[in-house]
């Protein structure tokens, strides 16, 4: 049976900055945005005999359209409420077709925290399923469905190194150095909405800078990456999230506590959460603080990667 696979990849904040909730209920953002070396992928598989590029006929579907598999599988929706699958619909419903195809999902990303895992996977599912239906459509038109889906999965799709505005779907791609880090995921989850509802309740209540107006200019630290030195970018991880993120879930100041005295070069949470980031000097450095952080009680995987790698791409096709 023919198949396609495309892989995307993990992202980390390096800089968020979050401005006041708007009378739409969003907040917008001026953030940093790395892709870093940790893929969830997806496969698409035709679930009958694969219809010609030229005609809009399709098969009909048989057996579970959906699965999912890997080491963070078992926290990921197996229905239609998955983003992936939402994806296909999308673009199915903007190029006038239907879904033809079942989705195998390997998830390798931790679930809800804050490396945008779901988002990853809605990235692949859109380029997936356009290059299987060989569409003829632009950039745009799927850097706009990207962002219907979610305020990270246009990032995703294009990875890289990237300033995003707006809700984080606007985006500018910056020049940067290779980049090693160390990303421990905790124990347990943190919601999204959660986070930022927290983050609403303590500047009402906290009036100070160190609540309100943690974040600055994203230029250094822009200028750092550029640089490609990870001295340069030491004091310039900073998240309007985290104190938010730390009073949810407060294990995560521990955390934090036990990367720096490891001897990481700087710490911060990733996104909303319950992640936490290290900036280690190279990938030996890495490793070897990966290792360390192994024994960290809060500690359920630490991986060393490294950044910036490109977003939404081909890794097989059977077509």
């Amino acid at each position: 049976m023919s198949s396609i696979e495309v892989r995307a990849a993990a992202k980390i904040n390096i800089h968020l900055g979050v401005g006041p909730r708007d009378s739409d209920g969003f907040h917008p953002i001026q953030t940093i945005y790395q892709a870093v070396s940790l893929y969830d992928s997806v496969r698409l598989t035709a679930v009958g005999p694969t219809p010609p590029a030229d005609t809009d006929s399709v098969a009909v579907p048989t057996g579970p359209m959906l699965t999912v598999s890997g080491i963070e599988g078992a926290d990921a929706p197996p229905d239609p409420t998955n983003l992936a699958w939402r994806a296909l619909e999308l673009l199915a419903s903007h190029a006038g077709r239907t879904v033809d195809v079942t989705l195998a999902l390997d998830k390798q990303i931790p679930v809800a925290a804050g490396l945008a895992g779901g988002s990853a996977d809605a990235a692949a599912a859109l380029t997936a399923l356009a290059a299987w239906w060989r569409l003829d459509i632009s950039d745009n038109e799927l850097d706009a469905l990207a962002a219907e889906l979610g305020s990270d999965v246009t990032f995703a799709r294009h990875g890289g190194t990237a300033l995003g505005t707006g809700r984080g779907e606007r985006l500018q791609p910056y020049p940067a150095g290779e980049f090693h880090w160390v990303l421990v995921a905790s124990h347990g989850a943190l919601s999204t909405p959660a986070v930022y509802a927290e983050l609403d309740r303590q500047r009402e209540t906290d009036t100070s800078a160190a609540v309100v107006e943690r974040a600055g200019s994203p230029e250094p630290a822009l200028r750092a990456l550029a640089a490609g030195d990870p001295a340069a970018l030491v004091g310039l991880l900073v998240n309007d999230l985290e104190p938010a993120a730390i009073a949810l879930a407060p294990y995560l100041e521990a955390t934090l506590q036990a990367g720096r005295a490891a001897g990481a070069l700087d710490a911060v949470v990733s996104g909303s959460g319950p992640t936490c980031l290290f900036l280690a000097g190279d990938a030996a450095h890495a490793a070897e603080l990966a290792d360390t952080l192994s024994a960290t009680p809060t500690a359920r995987r630490v991986l060393a990667v490294h950044s910036p790698v490109r977003g939404a791409q081909l890794v097989e096709s059977e077509l």
